[in-house]
């Protein structure tokens, strides 16, 4: 067993890659002080990679590889990665990075496949895309920003044809793990994909020896996939260099929530998917 270090912790989720981004850039219409665009060439992924840097390893205490400043890993070049930024003065506010499943074939894995068994998933891979490294700027945490990511996802979801989304939603472990054995205990009786689509971790958060009775809520990331329809396979899986409780969440569009999607990906997303 894996003894688990008390240290701050990410609660954003780690995510795949994709290569160099193609969509054309244009301004969400639900959102005007926000643009989101595909990233067009190095320089403009290395801009994701310097907030996603400032976020994991500044902010949150990542154990991070590759150059200081800067979160890079072997999944970049494969991954199509989404930006939004603040209108007035450009700066990269938020970041998703995608890696959709030609990329993932190149490459030969997932991200995920790192941490879970994903071998129940290959009937979905040819339309699956796993997303990863979601990150916010600490300025912009008001909720805009990742619906305006949400709503540039539908589009791509939509252009190209994919219907699943996969990735690792992650939650803090500062206090050890109790925190995140506990909402596990609760997304038991609520949130579980059918047994069909579980995934087993490799290296599992130990529940049975952490508090796992506690009432807890969801970070508000979770709950936002939660409330459109995401489904979580399985236990977490502990991530060491994050420091993370990592949740496989599966999110199919066929079983998206109408309640909560229009409030969640705006009704640009919603006309994108004809929903």
């Amino acid at each position: 067993m894996h003894d688990l270090p008390h240290q701050n912790v990410i609660i954003a989720a780690p995510a795949p890659t994709l290569r160099k981004p193609v969509s054309p850039r244009h301004d969400d219409p639900t959102q005007p002080h926000l643009i989101v665009a595909w990233a067009r060439d190095s320089e403009e992924i290395r801009e994701a990679q310097h907030l996603r840097y400032r976020v994991f390893a500044d902010e949150m205490g990542a154990t991070l590889k590759g150059a200081t400043g800067l979160d890079i890993d072997e999944y970049d070049e494969y991954c199509d990665h989404l930006l939004v930024r603040d209108k007035a003065s450009l700066k990269v506010v938020g970041t998703y990075r995608v890696l959709p499943p030609h990329q993932a074939a190149r490459l030969g894995k997932l991200y995920a496949e790192g941490e879970f068994d994903l071998s129940r998933f290959n009937h979905l891979r040819p339309k699956m895309l796993e997303l990863g490294r979601s990150c916010v700027h600490p300025d912009y945490r008001s909720g805009s920003v990742i619906m305006t990511l949400w709503s540039g996802l539908a589009g791509y979801m939509k252009k190209h044809g994919y219907e699943t989304m996969l990735g690792c939603a992650s939650v803090p472990m500062a206090d050890g793990g109790h925190y995140a054995a506990s909402l596990y205990t609760g997304l038991q009786q609520r949130a579980m994909s059918s047994p069909e689509y579980r995934a087993t971790p490799h290296i599992p958060l130990p529940i049975a020896d952490l508090q796992s009775n506690l009432e807890v809520e969801p970070p508000a990331l979770m709950k936002g996939y939660l409330r459109l329809g995401a489904r979580i396979c399985g236990a977490p899986a502990w991530d060491p260099d994050f420091n993370t409780a990592d949740f496989l969440t599966l999110f199919r569009l066929s079983e998206i929530n109408p309640r909560y999607a229009r409030h969640f990906l705006g009704q640009a997303a919603l006309d994108a998917l004809a929903l």
